[in-house]
Formats: C-alpha cells, sequence, structure tokens
C-alpha cells in the first residue's frame, strides 16, 4: 500500500499542468481509493464555468454540504460519516454513487483553491480512518504542487510583462519626440491633415515623418506601426 501510494506522489511530480492533473492523476486517485467516481476541482475554474454552477450550489455548497463546510473550516480531509448520519446524507445527495463520499483539500498560500473527492456505491465499503489518512497525504502532495506551479506561473507573467515592457521602450527609443506625438495620433485614427493642424506642421511634413517612423520600425503601413507599438504591451 506504502509503495502504490509513493507511486501517486510521484504522478503528481510528474503532470506539467492543471489540465494533465486532471487527466493523468484523477483515474489513478480513483484506483487507488477504489472509488467509483473521482475528480480534482480548482475553485477558480468552476466560477468561470456556468456549466458547473449546479456543483457549486450543491456538491461544494458550504451551506448545504456538511462535507464542503467540514473542509472549508478546518483544511483537513473528511468522509461523509463523520459529520453526517446515512439518512441525512442520502437527502443531502441523492445519487446512488455518492452514497460513501471522501474529499480533501488542495491549499495554496492558506487559502482554499480546490478539492479532491472520491465516491463508492452503497453496496461498496465505507471510506475509513485509513483512506483518510492516506488523502491527507495525497492533499499535502497536491496542495505543494498547485502552490510551485501557480508561483511559477505568476514569475513568468511577470517576466513575459517586463519584456514586452523593454520591447515597447526600445521600440518607441527609436521615435523622436515629435515622431512620437504623430504615432499616438495614428493610434486615436486621426487623418494626415488633422495630425497636421494639430501639430501645427503641415500635410507633407506628417507624410515624410511617417516614411521615416516606417523605416525605423520596419513595418510598411500605419495599421501595421500601431499593431507593432500597441501588441507589444498587451
Amino acid at each position: 500500500m506504502t509503495s502504490s501510494l509513493q507511486l501517486l506522489f510521484e504522478a503528481i511530480q510528474q503532470v506539467k499542468d492543471e489540465h494533465d492533473l486532471r487527466s493523468q492523476l484523477v483515474p489513478k486517485l480513483g484506483e487507488y481509493f477504489a472509488a467509483k467516481r473521482s475528480g480534482i476541482f480548482f475553485f477558480d475554474q468552476l466560477l468561470g464555468d456556468r456549466k458547473f454552477q449546479k456543483v457549486l450550489d450543491v456538491a461544494l455548497s458550504i451551506e448545504h454540504n456538511p462535507v464542503a463546510r467540514y473542509i472549508a473550516e478546518r483544511h483537513t480531509p473528511v468522509h461523509e460519516g463523520l459529520v453526517t448520519s446515512p439518512k441525512a446524507w442520502a437527502m443531502i445527495c441523492p445519487r446512488p454513487d455518492h452514497w460513501h463520499v471522501m474529499a480533501g483539500p488542495i491549499i495554496d498560500q492558506g487559502q482554499l483553491v480546490g478539492a479532491v473527492g472520491c465516491t463508492r456505491e452503497k453496496s461498496m465499503p465505507a471510506f475509513n480512518t485509513q483512506d483518510l489518512a492516506d488523502m491527507s497525504a495525497v492533499c499535502l502532495h497536491l496542495s505543494v504542487w498547485i502552490a510551485t506551479a501557480r508561483a511559477a506561473q505568476q514569475v513568468e507573467s511577470q517576466c513575459h510583462l517586463l519584456s514586452s515592457q523593454s520591447l515597447l521602450e526600445r521600440l518607441r527609443q527609436r521615435l523622436t519626440a515629435r515622431e512620437l506625438q504623430i504615432a499616438d495620433l495614428v493610434a486615436l485614427g486621426r487623418t494626415n491633415a488633422e495630425i497636421g493642424t494639430e501639430l501645427w506642421i503641415t500635410e507633407n511634413s506628417v507624410k515624410q515623418a511617417l516614411k521615416r517612423m516606417f523605416r525605423k520600425l520596419e513595418v510598411s503601413s500605419r495599421t501595421e506601426m500601431v499593431v507593432q507599438l500597441s501588441a507589444t504591451h498587451r
């Protein structure tokens, strides 16, 4: 049992992203815990998808589901037998493949960000203290994995932003102060005549300036210039 649990820990470390975590790890969880159904849920993703609204309103509702409430309050795994009676649970969750339910928390920076869940049918054995201990270990590894993965994503996003800002700055440094004014007005949709009027220069001066700007930025049109100067800082 311990060796197979270790294999589960190793599988967690090998997944590349949250999609792989669900597609590759969930079947292994179901097999390990002899579950009829199993799943890994991240709340930020559920909130952004309407098809999961029922899951949030019922299955993960702190108000209606004592299992969800226990996890939210204590950040520790639990099964339905610890928090409610079989009769009450049948009213809360009447599905025959959810007669026995065990769930555990996924924690990032002290916040509950997701949950792991396993269910069994009525005819199957109930989850026990050993299952809870193993689920606790799994949740610990998942919490470490998600904290590490999301921290890495945040660093990558910051680096990308800094890189984009640096590129934008280098591009804008190729232009003079007057050319930058012209570029900003082009981005606002002004015509050459309108730009000339606003900057107190001739329309021909605007045309000549744009030619120089196109060469500096290595573009061939007003649209391409605007896209290049704006896309770098999205």
